[in-house]
């Protein structure tokens, strides 16, 4: 398992944050963050959970138990008016190989039709 210090430096680094400006933010100590960040000391509960919430990353993530940064709440998001994301992801795991293969490839397809339009990510 990976430390939570590199983790957690590298988010906020990302965020564009300074060790004085975060702590600010979760009202903790400068120090306290530096000792997170260079794995003097791990946070508690609580603070891993205030630090997901800021991050909007699982905590498995900070942990460094899963490469999976987005929060499950983004699981309730609509694709569609009618299917939200954790829908799509179960009926795409529902597929045999076969077929979640060919989602797949027509998952790309889309996306480099998209992109070669001028259409971005």
């Amino acid at each position: 398992m990976k430390e939570v210090g590199p983790i957690l430096a590298k988010l906020r680094k990302e965020k564009g944050l300074g060790q004085k400006e975060l702590s600010a933010l979760l009202n903790l100590s400068v120090g306290t963050i530096s000792n997170y960040e260079n794995s003097v000391h791990a946070p508690d509960l609580n603070t891993l959970c205030r630090l997901a919430d800021y991050f909007e990353v699982t905590t498995d993530y900070l942990l460094g138990r899963t490469d999976y940064r987005c929060p499950p709440e983004a699981l309730k998001d609509y694709v569609v008016s009618d299917y939200t994301v954790c829908k799509v992801v179960n009926t795409i795991l529902s597929f045999d190989s076969e077929k979640r293969n060919s989602v797949l490839m027509y998952l790309d397809y889309m996306k480099d039709s998209h992109n070669r339009a001028g259409g971005g990510n």
